[in-house]
């Protein structure tokens, strides 16, 4: 791993340029965005192609239902908006015009989660994972890092069927080397551990690597494990991990309901009945402030994790 929390890098950019390098692989790969191509990334791809981009303006629907057009005449569409705008506004579309006859389009969700900072409350999406699990032939993924975000968008443009894609506005970490490679059907094990498996993704996966650090000084052993696909759920991975720990949390950028959380929920409570703990955003609307100040706020940053942890570790081992 790479991780190094003095430098960090905008996975909106890596977006844009793997869009970019899509785009040139592939004239069939057409861009949608929502009058905000600046902020996602996408106008690298308009200044290129600008032939093969539509900027559909304030009208997510409109976005979803024309891109669903271009699906069926053998188009790949990627369309992008802020989280909350891709997922909410035009949920009607994403689910009858897009999943229901498994067009190939893919969504991204960019500014995703409390780290949308100062935009506050109504552009923070805490509840889109929820959204697009929920819908039958959607396949939600989050990934970590530049590197793994690049791979993603690739994997969607050579494969076929709906998909989400959730990025942060936040700059991230470097976690993986140049030999990572991205693979939608397995959990990807970041560390191993006896006391604790703990499953995340997204931007909270750095910040769980680092507070296993600050544990591991401390003589805890955390197993971590990423997640970047969460539907569908490697629960094979899952299990197996969690069967050589005593219990399981899981952490998101996201609501603890109908996200990853509850996803692993689902998966151990009919295969392996364990406890899971949830840390994440509990069913409240998020609000304004500076990034790091909310990941700190919603107990999301490595010092906090470190620290909710551990409680929850010493517990087990009292009740153990």
């Amino acid at each position: 791993m790479l991780l190094n929390f003095n430098e960090r890098k905008s996975i909106r950019n890596a977006f844009g340029k793997a869009l970019l390098e899509a785009g040139r692989n592939n004239p069939n790969v057409v861009v949608l965005d929502a009058d905000l191509a600046c902020s996602t990334q996408t106008a690298m791809f308009a200044k290129e192609f600008p032939n093969r981009f539509f900027d559909i303006g304030i009208s997510e629907q409109d976005m979803i239902a024309t891109a669903a057009g271009l699906a069926s005449v053998g188009k790949i569409p990627f369309a992008a908006s802020f989280a909350m705008f891709a997922t909410g506004r035009p949920y009607d579309q994403i689910r009858n015009a897009v999943c229901y006859p498994e067009f190939n389009v893919k969504i991204i969700g960019t500014h995703g989660g409390v780290t949308v900072g100062e935009d506050g409350a109504s552009h923070q999406a805490l509840e889109d994972i929820s959204l697009m699990r929920g819908i039958p032939n959607m396949s939600v993924i989050v990934p970590a890092d530049c590197r793994e975000c690049e791979q993603v968008i690739k994997f969607a443009a050579e494969n076929y069927g709906p998909m989400y894609i959730r990025i942060p506005r936040t700059n991230v970490c470097d976690i993986f080397d140049d030999n990572y490679e991205f693979d939608f059907c397995k959990v990807k094990v970041i560390e191993e551990g006896t006391d604790v498996t703990v499953i995340t993704n997204g931007e909270t996966l750095a910040e769980v690597i680092r507070a296993g650090e600050i544990l591991k000084k401390e003589g805890y052993s955390v197993q971590i494990l990423h997640v970047p696909v969460v539907k569908p759920l490697d629960d094979a991975t899952i299990i197996e991990k969690a069967k050589q720990t005593k219990f399981v949390i899981t952490v998101e950028n996201h609501s603890i309901i109908g996200g990853l959380g509850s996803a692993v929920c689902e998966t151990l409570s009919y295969y392996y009945p364990m406890p899971v703990v949830r840390f994440g955003v509990n069913d409240t609307f998020g609000q304004s402030g500076k990034w790091d100040e909310l990941l700190d706020y919603y107990g999301l940053n490595a010092e906090k994790l470190a620290k909710n942890i551990k409680k929850q570790i010493d517990r087990y081992r009292l009740v153990k």
